[in-house]
Parts: C-alpha cells; structure tokens; sequence
C-alpha cells in the first residue's frame, strides 16, 4: 500500500488537509486546471483514485454569456482537462440562476460593417473553443440550473448526458433575433430530440421547461433547482466508479448518434470488448461480483 502522502489516495489525504491545502494540492494533482479562471471555475472532485471535474460558467451578473474571457478559459481548461487522465467525469452547470444566456453579441453593434468572411473566421473560432468539449474520451454532464438560451443551450447538447432543473427555460430562438442558428444547433438538436421537435423548437424559438424537456428526450431527467447539482454529481460519481477504459470506449461507440449502421456496431463492439476482456478491470469487477463488494478499477 503507499505509505506517503503524494501517493495515498485522494480521499484519504483530502480529509486531513486544511481547505486551501487542498486546493493547492488539487491544482498540483490536475495539472493545474482546478482553480478560477477568468468568468469560468473549474473544481476537482475526488471518486477513489479518480477526478470529477467540476466547470461553473461564472459570470452571473450576464446570465453567463459567453464573454471572451470565459471562451478563452474554456479552451484552456477543456485541452487540460483532455490531458489528465485521471479524470473519469465532466460536470457543466452555471452560477446563479442561469446555466448561460448564450453567446455575447455585442460585438455585433461595435462592428456594423465587418465582412461576411471575417465574421465566418470569428465565429467558426468561437464554435471551436465551445464545442471543444466534444474532444473529452469521458462522460460530460450538464446540470443545466436555469435558462440555457441559443449557443448556451448547444452547450449543452454538446454534452454526453443533460439534466435541468424542472423550471429552467430552454430555447433556441436566433431566428427571432435576426440570426441563422449556430454551434451545430442544426445537427445537434436532432440529433437528441428527432427532426420534429428540433424544426419546432428551431423555427418558432418557443422556450421549453425543464420538465417539459424530460419528455421531448431533451434532457434525461428533471429536479428541483437545489436537487439538480446533487443529483448532476451522483451521476457523475457513479460514472467515475466503473471502469475507466470499458467507460471511455463506451462513450465514443455512442458519440454523435452511434454507429451508421448495424454492422458498424458489431464491427465496433468485436474490437471493443475484447480489448475490455483483456484488463486487469475486468478480472477485478468478476471477483468484486464474487465477493459482493464494491470494484477497485485501476483503468489497467
């Protein structure tokens, strides 16, 4: 077993540690992704010998709109989240009352006669930075908390798993605003909710509860606002104690719609679990079976 703190597991050290210790220790052990960062806070949470990250779009005072501050420390965190291979689970969720009010246009106003090419160039950037998330071999989850308006909304179907609170308000209306949509939102929305809901939502701009959205297929569950973090973490701290490798493999089989074709599947799955047969993960959860106690995954 280690017998020094650097190697002891991150549960065992955390508890004997002064607060700020911790998140010093946090910010050596994740690369120095945990922390704040301009309009976005990044938290690591300990499941065993694995991380949950923890990414709050800080910036309540705008409903979290995507200033360029915030884009900026996305990129960042999302390409150092993407090296540590530690973490097992990505939270996303908003401070405050909204998840995020969508992209920040003000830019718009300030720059009347930009060209068409140059407003592509600045907007292919920005879909780039947000849809970044998408990169990540492991489980995300948005617990949406509030209004997930336009590109905050793509956000979250850029997600792997949504949750929202009952009463947050979802909508894609850039239509009413004068504008295509964008972020994949063409792609994406029915991708998750079918090609009917997505021309309805799309077109009309009408907004969606959260609980209304549970059953469009929008988000896979619905909970009272202070319920949803909670439950948005359970989640993610189950998905942490499984094994990591069948887990990531797991996730890109299902990845932007699945395979194209039922053969694909099996193509895919003939490759992939035999790769799982031959872990050390797989004898560990037989003999955690056997033994009715819970698996210790070493993603080996």
């Amino acid at each position: 077993m280690p017998d020094t703190p650097a190697e002891r597991r991150d549960s065992d050290w955390q508890a004997d540690q002064p607060a700020d210790q911790q998140t010093d220790r946090w910010a050596e052990r994740t690369g120095g992704w945990a922390g704040d960062w301009p309009d976005l806070r990044a938290e690591a949470r300990a499941v065993g010998d694995a991380v949950v990250a923890v990414i709050t779009l800080n910036l309540p005072d705008k409903r979290n709109a995507m200033s360029d501050p915030m884009t900026a420390s996305w990129r960042q965190v999302m390409t150092e989240l993407a090296r540590d291979r530690r973490v097992a689970a990505v939270v996303v969720t908003g401070a405050g009352p909204a998840f995020c009010a969508g992209g920040d246009l003000s830019w718009l106003a300030g720059d009347p006669d930009a060209t068409v090419d140059t407003l592509r160039t600045k907007m292919l950037a920005f879909y780039r930075s947000w849809l970044t998330i998408k990169s990540l071999e492991v489980p995300t989850i948005a617990a949406i908390n509030g209004a997930a308006i336009g590109a905050g909304l793509a956000v979250a179907l850029a997600c792997d798993i949504r949750y929202a609170a009952q009463d947050a308000r979802l909508a894609v209306p850039f239509t009413s605003l004068g504008l295509h949509p964008g972020m994949a939102t063409t792609w994406s929305l029915p991708d998750v909710v079918g090609p009917a809901i997505a021309r309805d939502m799309l077109l009309t701009g009408r907004a969606v509860t959260g609980a209304e959205a549970v059953g469009l297929g929008l988000a896979s569950a619905a909970y009272p606002a202070p319920d949803l973090l909670p439950a948005a973490l359970a989640a993610a701290d189950r998905v942490a104690s499984a094994a990591p490798i069948a887990t990531r493999l797991t996730t890109l089989a299902l990845r932007d719609g699945g395979h194209a074709t039922f053969e694909a599947a099996l193509a895919w799955e003939a490759l992939a679990q035999p790769i799982t047969m031959a872990t050390a993960d797989l004898h560990e959860g037989l003999a955690a079976v056997a033994a009715r106690r819970p698996a210790r995954f070493t993603g080996r």
